[in-house]
């Protein structure tokens, strides 16, 4: 159990979100800040592989990688069939072994909990900035393996800051990343409390849950690893439900421990441990160039499925001023299209719960995590995808397009919906399926590997559903 799932500190947490604006950081200053962070000059072209510098393809395995060895490297995947009218399935996936640090800081001010939230350039964001974490780097980034600048702040994260007292660990968890795109990836959240007084640098604000929840509301706004972050700190109000209870009343008493879910967490728990044990065979690497047995070719400047795929891999040459270093090249991952991710919600026994899906990816490590109740890449289809996008505006509680993480993938994006059930949804689900209720979700959070990320993503902003 981390510290976030105390009843003291969820109080606090619940502070923070009724704090809907700040002082601190005025909420209609923040288009401003972005606006300023995003007049640097920033360009991102796509260039011919040839042109990567310090990239190359891998005598005999075809596999991308830079000529450190470090950062990460596009190889090849091979996933076994899964039933005996299937086949095996072949895809590039991205190699990152490094488990990275995503953390945030968090101070009081006037006695409300304020978040250290950066205005950060990734490459591959549909809109250059976007709202991150404090911190936000690969292991390579933080020996800088690149030869550029420190990260800023990351002393509150080491084990040297840490030991000298100079935070609070409120959340410390390792977390998976896309399995789809990602083979085995992990990354490091950190929530660390602080007395210390912080200048803020100019590409630094900080913002309360309420603020933040406001902008969860806006596209392309919040960033994938704040989202991730902060559905590892999610508010809850205890006791019963009021008598009339607004969406955001019963999101919020969902999150409690006092809501009564219609499973408990160990049955829940059993249930996801018994799909695992029935998994298929876990994927496989294999060399890049193995992929063309799955109709991937490779041309000068993208990596492809014949036919059209899901996704492409091309080459990136970017200058970036603000960053720890100011110009590189690199391969991205860019999908086809955008994804859908969505929660079906509904009200049992007058508490909220979503339904969730134990689904493996094909780069998982731990085999099936909860996602949502919809988890479609650009051109999948799903069983329950028809009732989603069918519901009327007035079942739609939250509907927007988020960007995922811009440091590996150019301009991919998801449609997040948090869809009540209509009448004629069937409460009774597949095996593959359960019900739970949002505070059973956010606890599993707290034990890391459990919930995926789009799952996460949402977690994090159904408290910012209408």
């Amino acid at each position: 159990m981390s510290e976030a799932d105390t009843p003291a500190l969820q109080q606090r947490l619940l502070l923070s979100a009724a704090a809907q604006d700040s002082p601190v950081f005025p909420l209609d200053r923040v288009d401003a800040w972005l606006a300023a962070r995003s007049a640097e000059t920033f360009r991102v072209s796509r260039v011919p592989f040839d042109d990567l510098d310090n990239w190359c393809f891998e005598p005999g395995s075809g596999n991308l990688r830079h000529r450190t060895g470090r950062f990460f490297s596009i190889e090849g995947l091979r996933t076994p069939a899964d039933g005996p009218d299937a086949s095996e399935a072949f895809q590039p996936v991205i190699v990152q072994p490094e488990i990275g640090t995503l953390g945030i800081l968090v101070r009081e001010f006037d006695g409300i909990p304020h978040f250290l939230m950066q205005a950060k350039m990734e490459p591959g964001n549909i809109n250059t900035i976007q709202v991150s974490p404090t911190v936000q780097a690969t292991r390579s980034n933080s020996a800088r393996a690149h030869g550029g600048a420190a990260v800023r702040y990351l002393e509150y994260f080491s084990g040297s800051g840490l030991g000298r007292g100079r935070g609070k660990v409120l959340v410390d968890v390792l977390q998976s990343e896309h399995g789809s795109y990602f083979l085995h990836k992990r990354n490091r959240h950190m929530v660390v409390e602080t007395c210390e007084d912080i200048p803020a640098h100019e590409d630094f604000r900080w913002l309360t849950l309420g603020q933040i929840h406001r902008l969860l509301r806006r596209n392309h706004v919040i960033n994938m690893d704040a989202r991730t972050v902060l559905s590892c700190v999610m508010p809850a109000a205890e006791g019963p439900a009021p008598a009339d209870p607004s969406f955001a009343d019963l999101v919020l008493h969902s999150l409690g421990r006092s809501a009564v879910p219609r499973h408990t967490l160990p049955e829940l728990m059993s249930w996801l441990t018994g799909v695992r044990t029935h998994a298929r065979p876990p994927a496989r690497p294999v060399p890049l160039e193995s992929t063309a047995a799955g109709g991937w070719v490779r041309g000068p400047d993208r990596i492809e499925r014949r036919g059209g795929g899901p996704f492409t891999v091309i080459g990136t040459r970017v200058e970036a001023p603000t960053r720890e270093v100011t110009s590189w090249t690199q391969p991205l991952v860019e999908p086809s299209g955008t994804g859908v991710s969505a929660f079906v919600a509904a009200r049992l026994d007058g508490v909220l719960h979503v339904l969730v899906e134990a689904r493996e990816e094909p780069g998982s490590l731990n085999g099936p995590e909860l996602m949502p109740t919809v988890h479609c890449l650009p051109g999948e289809t799903h069983p329950y995808l028809g009732h989603v996008l069918a519901a009327p505006p007035s079942r739609v509680r939250y509907d927007v397009l988020l960007s995922e993480e811009g440091g590996r993938f150019h301009h991919a994006r998801y449609r997040n919906l948090l869809v009540e059930a209509g009448d004629d949804f069937p409460l009774d689900t597949p095996d593959s399926h359960r019900w739970m209720t949002l505070g059973q979700l956010a606890r599993l959070t707290g034990f890391g590997q459990y919930v995926g990320i789009q799952a996460r993503t949402l977690l994090a902003c159904a408290p910012a559903a209408m």
